[in-house]
């Protein structure tokens, strides 16, 4: 079968790609097929079986009154919800009907294979191979996230460990820990998170490799531009786009005074070894386990991209206003600066402008 014709190729629907998708319509672009008088075309292809993004894959206790990072997507308010509603269950409705109210017409589920250039002309068509059929698209943009690539580093005797490991994306709720013995590994928002929850019923212990620098002050305004700025340059030199964590410090969060103000937030180093029952410590001395949550973060879903050849040998994408500089037909949003909702509707809102003002500066030549 021909490659399908289109402008634009959207790639995942979460709040990244949904947020494209709406500057596409409103700059005239339409769904493959919707409207012939429109002024350019595009697809968003989505790889969950429902709308949502990784919403609906959080865990079952995190509710709207605590979830950290909400934004609501561009021209429609999040609706009103109860604040002990899981996020999971409140919001993949409002992704729904954005969607439809929009006319949005995501392809799914649709597993995107790989993306390859059609041939050497740099002004010519990607294709972008899925499980349902090939699309030749002018532009990419790439919003596939970083939830289904949690990472979890190595340590010796990881294998050896005859307790429960899990990652983050794997929790549930703390229910499933009464009365053990947990090991909480990770320094990010989440880990704290759930030490704070997990503690209630459980025998929590914290480990992070570097001592967290707590930061007094809120993550206002200038923390946040000052944390993008930092991401912003790695990206611009084709490193990985690390964490914000580690350009901000710690920010003291509601999970973090919880967990402060019942005396469980104690941070432990990281321990150099795992063993049958549990780990050991710096210092020699053995921490008995039944569970090792890891809450050491995830890396960004991007390996069909690998035929385009882009990865540096640092290990990341060089990136500019969320534009790829080695592949200026690709666009990569809620990849390092914009991978938090609100920067990801920017990054969704610049890339369709910079599509717009190319596809005139074509017509005008």
């Amino acid at each position: 079968m021909d490659p399908l014709p289109v402008d634009v190729a959207v790639i995942g629907a979460g709040q990244a790609g949904l947020s494209a998708a709406h500057h596409l319509r409103r700059r005239g672009f339409a769904p493959v097929g919707l409207d012939p008088e429109a002024a350019g075309t595009f697809v968003v292809l989505d790889a969950n079986a429902a709308p949502g993004g990784a919403w609906q894959h959080r865990w079952a206790s995190l509710r709207m009154g605590t979830v950290n990072g909400i934004h609501e997507l561009p021209g429609y308010p999040v609706p009103p919800a109860e604040p002990t509603a899981p996020s999971r269950e409140a919001l993949p409705p409002y992704f729904a009907e954005y969607e439809r109210r929009f006319e949005l017409d995501v392809q799914r589920p649709v597993r995107v294979r790989a993306v390859r250039r059609a041939d050497d002309d740099p002004h010519g068509r990607l294709l972008v191979e899925t499980d349902r059929g090939t699309w030749a698209a002018r532009h990419v943009i790439n919003a596939t996230g970083t939830w289904t690539r949690p990472f979890r580093p190595y340590y010796p005797g990881v294998d050896r460990f005859r307790g429960r490991q899990l990652h983050v994306a794997d929790y549930v709720s703390a229910d499933e820990f009464a009365g053990q013995r947990v090991i909480i590994v990770g320094a990010g928002v989440s880990a704290v998170q759930l030490l704070d929850e997990i503690s209630h019923v459980a025998d929590a212990t914290w480990v992070t490799r570097r001592e967290p620098q707590w930061i007094d002050e809120d993550f206002d305004l200038p923390a946040r531009s000052a944390a993008i700025a930092g991401v912003e340059a790695r990206v611009r030199e084709g490193l990985p786009p690390g964490s914000v964590i580690a350009v901000t410090g710690m920010h003291w969060t509601p999970w973090a005074r919880a967990a402060q103000a019942r005396g469980v937030l104690v941070r432990h180093p990281m321990f150099t070894s795992i063993e049958e029952g549990g780990v050991r410590m710096p210092d020699g001395t053995f921490r008995p386990a039944d569970v090792i949550l890891w809450a050491t973060g995830f890396r960004p879903a991007l390996d069909h991209l690998a035929p385009l050849g882009l990865r540096t040998r640092a290990g990341g994408f060089r990136v500019a206003d969320s534009r790829s500089l080695d592949e200026p037909r690709l666009f990569l949003i809620g990849y390092g600066p914009s991978q938090s909702t609100v920067g990801a509707n920017r990054a969704g809102r610049a890339a369709v402008q910079q599509i717009v003002l190319e596809r005139r500066a074509a017509v005008a030549a």
